[in-house]
């Protein structure tokens, strides 16, 4: 497998507290991978690091055959590393469309500061995004009468205006009810299905990770203590004892 990130030797303190430790861990292109681990395991930490957020103390992280290490997260974001959040960063006052032509112009290269977002090809690339995403009922209104969960669909489709290689996804079924988290997960999903891409996400829920992941990387204390395909890996004791604590409640 030829690896599009790759992380060798990585670690991260803050002060007493050990966040990365020895991070090795190669993933190849179209992996589905979710992240998990109890809070403070080191997740958030990772994907700090990738997107240029955080430096390293010590080891590289590769992206696309490239040391991105020592790169601002703007420059990272240009190579295709795209991020969605916990909490969407949107722009509540703006409605939907204008949300993603405003994306669209932060990634794309071409444009000047006087050129205008509103052009056809973005107009025509944002509501294709939004149609895959179920967004197009909301594409008019403003992002602050929407609800939560279509504030994160909107946050993940405005990632994908920059076309990205690998996209990181933090914790993208937070807030959501128990209701309406898979069928906005086979949403997700389904838009993702359109697109080339790695995508990495931080979830909390195992029974998400056991659907839509192809492949699972536990944390604890800052190292890896389990990586394999879902039913391997959250199978194994250090992730049944410190990560879903069953072993705790037999």
């Amino acid at each position: 497998m030829t690896a599009l990130l790759e992380a060798r030797g990585v670690n991260k303190r803050f002060g007493a507290v050990v966040a990365a430790a020895d991070i090795d861990i190669a993933i190849g292109a179209g992996e589905r991978v979710s992240l998990i681990g109890s809070n403070g395991a080191g997740k958030t930490t990772f994907v700090n690091m990738i997107t240029g957020y955080l430096k390293p103390d010590e080891g590289h992280i590769h992206f696309n055959g490239r040391d991105i290490t020592p790169l601002a997260p703007r420059a990272i974001t240009r190579l295709g590393v795209a991020r969605s959040f916990q909490i969407p960063q949107l722009y509540g006052d703006l409605t939907v469309l204008d949300n993603m032509l405003v994306a669209n112009a932060c990634h794309d290269q071409r444009l000047s500061f006087w050129q205008p977002a509103h052009r056809g090809e973005a107009i025509d690339r944002a509501d294709v995004l939004l149609e895959r995403f179920r967004l197009a009922d909301h594409r008019e209104r403003r992002v602050a009468e929407l609800p939560g969960g279509v504030r994160k669909l909107l946050d993940i489709a405005m990632a994908l205006t920059a076309a990205p290689k690998l996209l990181l996804l933090d914790e993208p079924t937070s807030g959501v009810s128990a209701e309406e988290k898979f069928p906005m997960m086979e949403t997700i999903m389904a838009a993702l299905g359109h697109e080339a891409m790695t995508v990495l996400f931080v979830e909390h829920d195992m029974d998400i990770v056991e659907r839509y992941a192809s492949r699972v990387v536990a944390f604890y204390s800052g190292r890896i203590i389990a990586d394999g395909p879902p039913g391997q890996a959250l199978a194994t004791d250090d992730v049944r004892r410190y990560v879903t604590g069953e072993l705790l409640q037999e």
